[in-house]
């Protein structure tokens, strides 16, 4: 994963789904790239956001959601390539975000949670 590769998928979210207001990340070397810096701020709009150095409680939600998406789905199916893998990941954030309860909201649907705040 290096800058080019990163800074790539970014600008394929972006050609996709449009400007983010924030993009987040760690301070890994491909986030703190001239080349991805660059490209974050000619995004205008788009604020840069980082983790703490040495930080790595600051992006625990999104750790917790990694381990349980490889634990609960991707090592148990073991795609053969990058189109099943793709696959395998939709059809569990899906599943995640619609139909299975989370503890740390009591046991509420997040979606079922999201529509309620909005």
């Amino acid at each position: 994963m290096d800058s080019a590769w990163v800074t790539d998928v970014v600008k394929e979210a972006v050609k996709t789904y449009g400007k983010p207001e924030i993009i987040n990340s760690d301070q890994g070397t491909q986030f703190t790239s001239d080349e991805y810096v660059d490209y974050v701020k000619s995004l205008e709009s788009t604020k840069i956001s980082m983790d703490g150095k040495g930080k790595a409680i600051d992006n625990i939600f999104i750790e917790r959601f990694w381990r349980t998406i490889k634990y609960d789905k991707i090592y148990i199916h073991c795609p053969k390539n990058g189109l099943e893998l793709f696959q395998i990941c939709e059809e569990f954030i899906n599943y995640y975000n619609f139909e299975r309860p989370h503890q740390t909201i009591d046991y509420q649907i997040p979606n079922n949670l999201y529509h309620e705040a909005a």
